[in-house]
């Protein structure tokens, strides 16, 4: 496998519908609100959580030698524990794919590493405003034993709809340092698209993928913030509070084509993947 040579940007577009995208632990666990821009939140923590929880389901849980692991797990393992599964530098970053797209740090029994990764995602936000969550109430009930019930009161929050828009970055230097493959960054898109589309537990489903893009470039160059290129486009009965389905507007692209073709010979390559039923203004340009 050989390592990147040349700097990418990653444009991600997934939408939820009637789910909480990001609960806050510190308020209730309510979805992320920007008061001031009338936006959702989604921290880059959840979106790679996502994609560790795919990769690891996919087989890099460390019981095949030859495929990897992960090293931030969402199961209690100590650091004592994780440092057994590794003898050196070279092995920490070859077994954990993990620390090969977003870096880490080791600080046990004298194996003190830290890697910045080359993929760095900005906080996530919806494209559409949502000027407020959806407060639910429910109940649960349990047997503590035979023809016993106890009944439990739930509160929840989500939101109706909103289009999440990740930027990420992929940096060439720090992926020579921690020998991250093209082999790697295919499987960390795969895991961005399928892995946002298995969110299935009770306060996920609802995730959809619905555009990646991975722009290649030469000369270390970059673009810079593809998602502030993406416009929402409402239907005549629609207002941008009101959005319900990713059928309710289209997705203008215009901007983000014009910068594409603005900066073509600096381009090498433009790769995408788009739901079938997200509509765009037009197509994105391609290379």
């Amino acid at each position: 496998m050989s390592t990147i040579q040349n700097r990418s940007e990653l444009l991600f577009l997934y939408d939820v519908k009637r789910c909480n995208p990001n609960g806050d632990p510190l308020d209730s666990n309510r979805p992320r609100l920007d008061e001031e821009t009338n936006r959702c939140l989604v921290t880059d923590v959840r979106l790679k959580r996502t994609i560790r929880d795919y990769l690891f389901d996919k087989g890099f849980d460390g019981q095949d030698a030859g495929r990897g692991d992960i090293f931030i797990r969402t199961e209690a393992v100590t650091g004592e524990q994780r440092s057994g599964a590794y003898a050196n530098e070279e092995e920490f970053k070859k077994k954990f794919i993990d620390v090969r797209l977003f870096g880490g740090v080791s600080a046990v029994k004298g194996k003190n590493y830290q890697f910045t990764g080359p993929v760095q995602f900005s906080m996530g936000y919806t494209i559409n405003h949502i000027t407020k969550d959806n407060f639910i109430k429910g109940t649960g009930a349990f047997a503590t034993k035979e023809g016993a019930e106890q009944k439990t009161f739930r509160e929840e929050y989500n939101i109706t709809y909103g289009l999440v828009a990740f930027h990420g970055v992929i940096n060439e230097n720090a992926a020579k340092r921690l020998g991250t493959s093209d082999e790697d960054i295919e499987e960390l898109t795969e895991a961005m698209w399928n892995g946002t589309k298995n969110l299935l537990t009770r306060s996920k489903k609802g995730h959809m993928p619905r555009l990646l893009v991975k722009v290649d470039y030469r000369d270390g160059f970059f673009i810079g913030d593809l998602c502030q290129r993406l416009h929402i486009i409402l239907n005549e009965d629609k207002t941008m509070e009101g959005l319900e389905d990713v059928a309710d507007y289209i997705l203008d692209t215009s901007d983000l084509n014009a910068a594409l073709e603005k900066y073509d010979d600096k381009i090498i390559k433009i790769t995408t993947i788009i739901d079938d039923r997200i509509i765009l203004s037009s197509p994105i340009r391609s290379k």
